[in-house]
């Protein structure tokens, strides 16, 4: 029954001959915001029950900046890598390039909850055993960036907003797509091409 609820997108690239499987490559965004909104109120709400002030403002702010440098370094070192071997290639085609290969799918414009759950629960784990303090603030630091990231990102992609941020925000990512030239790594966050020289000048 689930697999009639998705519409089939015109050019959309299948991954996968099983249906099953398949159907976990395929994210509709109120789906991911049902799931890692509600994540990110439990994490922020466990933080105020555990931290102290100072511990939820240093630890929030640790974890965001994790989130934010974590974009940026996958995006560009693991997403975007070049492999010689056949099966390296395919791996990076299922895990970014068949993005880039339809990048308007409204169902493949965020990361599979198969994927962004586990990888949350590990997060989840490496704070809760790192035995730093606000170490639970960090934890909602980093869920919060990943949530905004993927919003953000899926809005780019299915929206068209004329207010000036999401517009800048879109324009940045959409010429990492478009433009001839690889750069634009950083979604939420453009500053961080101009200072790693991987901004792309529009023409």
């Amino acid at each position: 029954m689930m697999v009639r609820t998705f519409r089939a997108h015109p050019t959309r690239v299948r991954l996968f001959r099983n249906k099953w499987l398949e159907l976990t490559t395929l994210t509709p965004f109120p789906l991911f915001f049902s799931v890692w909104f509600p994540i990110d109120i439990l994490a922020i709400a466990t933080a105020f029950r555990s931290d102290s002030g100072w511990e939820m403002v240093t630890g929030f702010l640790t974890g965001l900046l994790a989130w934010i440098l974590f974009e940026y370094v996958a995006h560009r070192h693991i997403f975007h890598l070049k492999l010689s071997s056949a099966m390296g290639r395919h791996f990076i085609f299922l895990i970014h390039g068949n993005h880039h290969a339809d990048p308007k799918d409204p169902l493949r414009s965020i990361m599979p909850l198969t994927v962004s759950l586990p990888l949350g629960f590990l997060i989840w784990l490496a704070c809760r055993h790192s035995g730093l303090p606000g170490h639970n603030s960090g934890f909602a630091g980093f869920v919060t960036g990943y949530t905004v990231y993927d919003t953000v990102h899926w809005a780019c992609h299915q929206t068209n907003s004329r207010r000036r941020l999401p517009r800048i925000l879109r324009k940045h990512h959409l010429l990492h797509h478009h433009a001839p030239v690889h750069g634009n790594y950083a979604t939420t966050v453009p500053l961080l091409d101009r200072i790693f020289r991987t901004h792309i000048r529009p023409r």
